[in-house]
Parts: C-alpha cells; structure tokens; sequence
C-alpha cells in the first residue's frame, strides 16, 4: 500500500468512527427529549458504524463491505428523517447523491441514484412537480462532476508525469527523451558520457512469491542505493520492468567503473526480508568518438537485452 492510500485509509477510518460517534449522540439527545420511539434505530446504526470502522481497520484493502455498511448507514438515517423534515427536506434530499458518490464507484452510484430518485422524492413529503424531480437530476450530476473532474486530472498527472509510478526513477520516455538531450550537450562540450545498465532478476520471482509488498520493497531497495552511489546530476531511469539505466554525465569510463563498484557494495549489502541479498547484474556502455546518437542507443538496447537475458 503507497501513501496516498495509507492517508485514504486513514481519512476513512477517521470518518467512520465520527460518524459512529454521532449516531451515538444522535441516539442520547433523542432520550433526553423524551422521544424514545426514535432511539432504536440511531443506536444500533451506530454499532453499525464501529462495525465498518473496525473492519476497515482490520482490512484496509478491502474496503468494499465497510463502504456498503456505510451507504447502508446513511440510507437507513435519512429514510427516517426525511418525513420528519418537511418543507426542509428539499435541503436534504442532496445527502443521497452525495454519499452514494463518496462510498461507491461512479457508474454504480449514478445508476443507484437514478434508480432511488423516487424513493427519496416520496419519502422527502413535498409536492412531486416537475421542478422539484429535475432539481434532483441535476443536483446528483453536479455530485457525480467531482469524482469525474479527479479521475480525468489524474488520468492527466499520469501522462504528464516524468518519475515512475511504482519506483523513485524516471519513466521510460522521459528518460529517452532527457538521455538524448544530455547525449547531445555532451557531444557538443566534447564532454564524456557513461550509461550503467542494471538488471534486477529478483523481480519477478518476488512478485509471484512473496506478492507486491516484497516487488515494490526491491525496487526500493534498488532506487535507494543506486541514488546513494550516485551524484545530483546524475538520473536513474526504468528502461523495462526489471531493468534500469543510470546515466552518468560527464563521466569517463574509469570514473562509470569507480560508480559500478560501489553500487555492487551497496546491493551486497542490503538484505531483503523475502529475497535475501540483493542482486543486480550491471554492465556499462561508453560513447565512443564519433559515435552517433542511434548508434549509441542501439549499443545501449543491445547490452541491456544480453544483461537482462544472463
């Protein structure tokens, strides 16, 4: 689990224990007024709650049956409000929407409201016209446009972003693209230019054994050391899904082999919970002298295919 979604577990957990704790007193300044017919329901929502809260606890990645117990919640509060709410109902009326947006995916919550619309317009005691029906539709669109507008900026953040998803190291085209630039300033300074390829070949097996806690603790690992053996300017990029570049500007061949050496120190000596040591093959590639760019790159892909074939 990454942290954006240790902090989305977290905020839920946070939200279920209030809203437990509000049902709660809810159900008390119920008693104290004396209106004992209406206690039952508020109490045992509120078990409910602590109920979902606990088992998101438990399984924050299953979180599908505390959100039910949550939609469930807060379905059962306002069917037995709203008729008690009159004309203030119509304020409401837009709870339904809303939560069904926060607990459920997109398509099934619209699907759902469409689907409950009546309902909630029967039970809200004003007069169905016509206004009042679109005045619904429209509320649950509006509801449905900010789950829509954060799933399109983060489509958006996913295509413009240069770092990889799943490790501290630059994507794929973004690394291309930023090795070709540095190829040609190099060229132009007369400057030297190194390439390490490393291949990590505990990947996959760590992927199907141990699951992705132990994947993404290797490519930790990895990203880690090789920052720490590495200068400011220097970039690690992930040119497939278990090999990676190291660019090394303005680096000489004894300097790249000096730069190899201590990342095979620092694997050595990191031992994973799951896999053991970690190993990574790595293999260099220098510019030669009036070398061309494609020529370079196709040298690059070369050895880094027979690297990741060992």
């Amino acid at each position: 689990m990454d942290d954006d979604s240790r902090n989305a577990a977290g905020r839920l957990i946070v939200a279920y224990a209030f809203s437990a704790l509000l049902l709660g007193c809810y159900a008390a300044w119920r008693y104290l007024m004396g209106d004992y017919s209406r206690i039952l329901l508020p109490a045992a929502l509120a078990l409910v709650m602590l109920v979902a809260c606990l088992l998101h606890v438990a399984r924050p990645n299953q979180a599908r049956l505390p959100a039910y117990l949550a939609l469930l919640v807060g379905y059962s509060m306002l069917a037995l409000e709203l008729p008690w709410l009159e004309e203030a109902g119509i304020m409401w009326i837009g709870l339904a929407p809303l939560l069904t947006v926060l607990l459920l995916p997109l398509a099934s919550a619209m699907l759902l409201n469409l689907f409950l619309a009546p309902v909630w317009l029967f039970l809200s005691d004003t007069a169905l016209d016509l206004h009042f029906a679109l005045g619904y539709v429209a509320m649950t669109l509006v509801v449905a446009l900010v789950p829509w507008e954060q799933r399109r900026q983060q489509a958006l953040l996913e295509a413009t972003n240069p770092r990889d998803r799943h490790c501290n190291a630059l994507a794929r085209e973004a690394m291309h693209e930023l090795l070709g630039s540095e190829y040609q300033r190099t060229q132009f300074l007369g400057q030297p230019l190194a390439v390490l390829a490393l291949h990590l070949p505990q990947l996959e097996m760590a992927s199907e054994q141990f699951g992705s806690r132990a994947r993404q603790a290797l490519l930790d690992a990895l990203c880690l050391a090789v920052h720490r053996c590495s200068r400011r300017h220097d970039f690690l990029g992930r040119q497939g899904t278990s090999t990676f570049w190291l660019v090394l500007p303005d680096t000489s061949q004894s300097g790249a082999q000096m730069v190899q050496q201590r990342i095979e120190q620092a694997l050595e000596s990191t031992v994973l919970v799951d896999t053991g040591t970690l190993r990574a093959p790595i293999a260099h590639c220098q510019r030669l002298p009036g070398e061309s760019w494609p020529r370079f790159e196709q040298r690059l892909l070369e050895l880094t295919r027979k690297l990741s074939e060992t």
